[in-house]
């Protein structure tokens, strides 16, 4: 539509009215012609420029920026448009009238004259365009002036909306404040009802244990109960027939009356004692009984008293005359695997003869001669301990909890696990996933944990540290360390006190023994393993598990420190027999393994013959193996060990098991001398 012209009273309106909503223009473009409009179609054209559409929405105060650009009309060059806009705020530049007056400035002059009483010039007033402006500025101004009041109201309508929005707005963002911090707390006291089920659920099974516990102690006590009860009833019995007798020689007395006249009165008087004595005893049966159940309790007690003692006599007799300078062997031979039952070669013949103290194992082998006969060769070994295939986890820890009880009293102790590849040394030192089937490790962990508990009464408080290494290829790997192993290079330290620390390395606190499960898998997860000829799944290093304890006694003011490592030695094949040859990594790997071995052998046979003679000094080459330095305090002097040897049942494993054996018997021929407890007395 084309714009028209505005005086400078409607551009003022405009001006204060910035903020007001935008005006859609609805009025028809006015005619080119200026003077065939009337004044009637001026007014209409002027309050179509004002008045709002009934679709228009209260907009932002910037809208007034808005603007339409000028166009001239081309028709007459005196009268300037305005192209069609979407607001109907008044434009504030008009392009000036060819006569040079300024926009706004003839209506200021024309006032201006008026009030200082000069006349406008004629030209001025008889101009047909001025007269068509004067009236449009008139019918703009009334028709502005009516709606300000209207808009304005409007205006305040929507503001009070937009601030009731904005309410709305800050409510709703308080209640979902509310909302998150109530989940939380609801999530927190979820939490907490957690873990306090789980904690009853603890107590409850433990109030179970002992509640069965103290059954089976009443249904003992009633037992012995009913046998001492049966006695009695024997003993009463007897008084009985005793009784019995009495009377009867009473009557035979009555009757011998009458042929004995004489002894009659003598008769009378015996049985009068006699009877009286017999009513004394009588009347003294219930006492006699009473106190018959005392010394039967008494002697139930001191037997079963004199039994544990003697248990524990003949152990510790048996551990003295052992430990006096003797590192203990143990052989274990596992049972035949679902693959092996179908190979050529079968098992090996191997011969458990001592069958109350099992402690002998006889192998034999056959060879052929240079004259073709056949030969058979039978090797019979004796150890401190041989463990049939049919040997449980149970009944191997039974023999070595002994030791493991040796820690918590202060001593420092090693066990190892030796034997060729596939021979089931990890088995036996890590067990597998079963209750049934744990090894050594977790069982010795548990055991120290239950034995530190038990010292409680007594004042004994224990910590305990885990420590988890690998030796591979003579380096120390840390097992439990994050990523894989650095290049950092971990030395081994020993201090006077008798304590050896490894630099960089993880040492975990334990606060149950639950926590040596997850320490075992992440420990599997790390170690190196290779396929050789003799297992897919090779140990290629020796790892040690070191656990230290430590105790201290509130009440005496004792303190002690004891080690216990227990050791997973690589397998010690020889190099033909894994077919390691071939390979330049498992050639390395075999060297390195035979090395440390080779090692731990020298160290042992030097151990023994310091033993042999202590006034001597004797040199031990710990530093020729990483193995041999990190155990160093743990071999000899205050220490105790154990070399469990496992085997392997099969023929193709026969001249392997005979040099493993070979070697056990050495071991356990060596003498180490007394070990001592590392214990210290509380300071006067």
């Amino acid at each position: 539509m084309a714009g028209i012209k505005r005086p400078r009273e409607l551009e003022d309106i405009g001006d204060r009215v910035h903020k007001m909503p935008p005006f859609a223009t609805t009025g028809a473009d006015l005619n080119d012609d200026p003077t065939r409009q009337s004044q009637g179609e001026t007014d209409s054209a002027a309050a179509d420029q004002i008045q709002p559409s009934a679709s228009s929405k209260l907009r932002p105060p910037s809208s007034r920026s808005t603007r339409a650009p000028l166009s001239t009309n081309t028709l007459n060059s005196n009268v300037t448009t305005r192209k069609k806009r979407s607001t109907s705020v008044p434009p504030k530049e008009i392009r000036p009238p060819p006569s040079g007056i300024v926009k706004g400035q003839r209506t200021v002059d024309a006032d201006a004259l008026n009030k200082s009483g000069k006349r406008v010039p004629k030209s001025t007033e008889d101009d047909p365009r001025w007269q068509r402006f004067e009236a449009q500025r008139n019918a703009g101004s009334g028709v502005h002036g009516s709606n300000r009041g209207r808009i304005g109201a409007e205006m305040q309508e929507e503001r009070a909306k937009v601030n009731s929005l904005q309410t709305a707005q800050l409510n709703l963002e308080t209640e979902l404040r509310e909302t998150k911090s109530q989940e939380l707390l609801h999530r927190r006291g979820l939490l907490a009802a957690t873990n306090e089920l789980a904690e009853l659920k603890k107590i409850h099974d433990r109030k179970v244990r002992e509640l069965e516990n103290e059954k089976r102690q009443m249904e003992r006590e009633l037992r012995d109960a009913k046998e001492d009860f049966r006695l009695v009833q024997n003993d009463l019995l007897m008084e009985r027939e005793a009784a019995s007798a009495l009377k009867a020689t009473l009557a035979q007395q009555s009757s011998i009356q009458l042929t004995l006249q004489a002894q009659l009165d003598a008769s009378q008087r015996l049985a009068s004692s006699l009877q009286q004595e017999v009513e004394r005893r009588l009347g003294g049966a219930s006492e006699l009984q009473l106190q018959l159940e005392m010394l039967q309790k008494r002697n139930q007690f001191l037997e079963e008293e004199a039994h544990i003692n003697e248990q524990i006599r003949r152990k510790l007799h048996n551990q003295i005359q052992e430990l006096k300078g003797n590192i203990r062997v143990f052989v274990r031979v596992r049972p035949v695997v679902k693959g092996e039952k179908d190979e050529d070669s079968g098992q090996a013949p191997i011969e458990y003869p001592d069958e109350r103290d099992h402690q002998q194992i006889v192998l034999k082998s056959s060879s052929e001669s240079a004259m073709g006969n056949q030969r058979t060769e039978v090797t019979s070994f004796a150890f401190d301990r041989v463990f049939e295939p049919h040997t449980t986890q149970i009944e191997v820890f039974d023999e070595v909890s002994q030791l493991v009880q040796s820690v918590i009293d202060g001593y420092n102790v090693t066990i190892f696990a030796y034997g060729q590849t596939g021979s089931g040394k990890s088995f036996t030192m890590e067990g597998g996933l079963t209750e049934a089937t744990e090894g050594m490790i977790p069982r010795a962990v548990r055991q120290l944990f239950q034995t530190g508990n038990g010292m409680k009464s007594k004042g004994w408080e224990y910590t305990m540290d885990g420590q988890f290494l690998e030796i591979y290829n003579e380096t120390i790997n840390d097992l439990l360390g994050n990523g894989e192993f650095d290049t950092r290079k971990h030395d081994i330290k020993h201090d006077k006190s008798g304590r050896t620390t490894v630099s960089d390395t993880v040492t975990l606190p334990l606060r149950g023994p639950e926590q040596v499960a997850t320490l075992l898998a992440r420990a599997q997860s790390r170690r190196s393993v290779a396929a050789t000829l003799m297992n897919q799944r090779s140990s290629r290093s020796h790892s040690v598990f070191t656990l230290r304890v430590s105790g201290s006694n509130t009440v005496t003011g004792e303190t002690c420190e004891g080690c216990l490592n227990l050791v997973d030695l690589a397998g010690s094949e020889r190099l033909s027999s894994s077919g390691a040859a071939n390979d330049k990594d498992r050639l390395k790997e075999t060297q390195a393994i035979n090395k440390s071995l080779s090692a731990l052998g020298d160290v042992i046979a030097a151990l023994g013959v310091a033993g042999e003679s202590a006034s001597k000094a004797i040199h031990i080459p710990y530093r020729n193996s990483k193995l041999t330095y990190l155990l160093q305090n743990s071999l000899g002097g205050n220490s105790k060990t154990l070399m469990i040897l496992n085997l392997s049942p099969m023929a193709a494993h026969l001249s392997e098991s005979l040099c493993s054996l070979r070697f056990a018997t050495k071991v356990n021929n060596t003498t180490i001398g007394k070990p001592t407890a590392k214990k210290l007395a509380a300071a006067v």
